[in-house]
């Protein structure tokens, strides 16, 4: 008995010494070539924007190039299920935001990939609040004013999203409830002949991301009445958020993160997620998020996948609420 005894204690000592050892080759070598985060969007929106600055940064951090590959196509799905396929070693990567990892999964009934086994949860990278923009001839200069022109003239206020189901539009819906106003949506085909409408005078309001409509804001050619977060966008902190202005608790902000292929190693995404808060966090990177109408905001593997699943029952409520159905 004594014997065995002893025997099992070598083999526990073992296995526990080849787990460390597995554990230190997953991690020690991390990366020892070409790494791809894949961006399930086409180039130049806010997520490529957040992705390719974060390229650059790892890519340095790393000594190894990190790769950007756009693969656009059914509200994200495309990228996202070729990431869902990849080997989990954590050399193809997936970055997305809100709508890929919070709002699909209630607006498709049928997805190519399984929303809640898929990915691995790595680290969000920054919140992106949206801006409240009206036409500037529209003779309101805050959130209360809006409200209360709303509520004078209900139904015949409209407001503009990048298409039905995607985060402006469902912000403005959860606008519309909070506010206790009457809004009709007008859903375009993306944001950019949305914000040209609001411009023009032909819609009166649109959720816009900070990055997308700051410049616009500041040229005059759009006005913003308020930021959605519930802290204020450093873009344009002297902008007050709907929360501070009357409408309690209102947060609608979209996000960036990054996660894995499930079957990637917990030691190797705590390594990412470290690596990713070191990039964020310096203070190069956190001025050019800013500067890209980006909060700075990363969180550990358990705090994004928290904010992953607290935003899916957010966000389902509103589509069911408002019976939702993607275009």
């Amino acid at each position: 008995m004594f014997k065995y005894l002893k025997a099992s204690n070598v083999i526990v000592a073992l296995l526990l010494l080849f787990a460390a050892l597995l554990a230190n080759a997953q991690t020690g070598a991390f990366p020892d070539r070409p790494v791809t985060i894949v961006v399930p969007f086409p180039p130049g929106g806010g997520t490529d924007a957040g992705a390719r600055l974060i390229a650059q940064k790892l890519s340095t951090r790393w000594g190894q190039s990190v790769i950007i590959d756009n693969k656009a196509g059914a509200s994200g799905m495309v990228g996202s299920e070729f990431v869902s396929r990849a080997k989990p070693d954590g050399y193809t990567l997936l970055i997305g935001n809100i709508g890929v990892f919070s709002i699909n999964p209630s607006l498709y009934k049928k997805m190519p990939y399984d929303p809640d086994k898929a990915f691995t949860p790595i680290s969000m990278i920054a919140e992106l609040p949206y801006f409240l923009l009206v036409t500037p001839s529209m003779k309101v200069n805050n959130v209360k004013e809006f409200i209360a022109y709303a509520k004078t003239n209900p139904g015949s206020v409209t407001y503009a999203s990048s298409g039905s189901g995607s985060g402006p539009h469902l912000a403005g819906e959860m606008f519309e409830k909070a506010a206790g106003i009457d809004m009709m949506h007008i859903p375009y085909k993306g944001g950019g002949p949305a914000a040209a409408d609001v411009m023009a005078g032909h819609v009166n309001m649109y959720f816009s991301t900070v990055l997308e409509s700051i410049g616009s804001v500041k040229s005059g050619k759009l006005k913003a009445l308020g930021a959605s977060s519930l802290v204020r966008s450093p873009a344009l902190p002297e902008l007050p958020t709907i929360a501070e202005s009357g409408v309690a608790g209102f947060d609608a902000a979209s996000w960036i993160g990054i996660v894995a292929p499930t079957g990637t190693s917990p030691v190797l995404v705590e390594k990412i997620a470290a690596d990713i808060r070191a990039v964020v966090l310096d203070q190069d990177t956190k001025q050019t998020l800013i500067q890209q109408g980006a909060t700075p905001m990363p969180l550990s593997p358990i705090a994004f996948k928290s904010r992953i699943e607290s935003d899916r029952v957010r966000y389902a409520k509103v589509i069911k609420d408002g019976n939702v159905q993607a275009e």
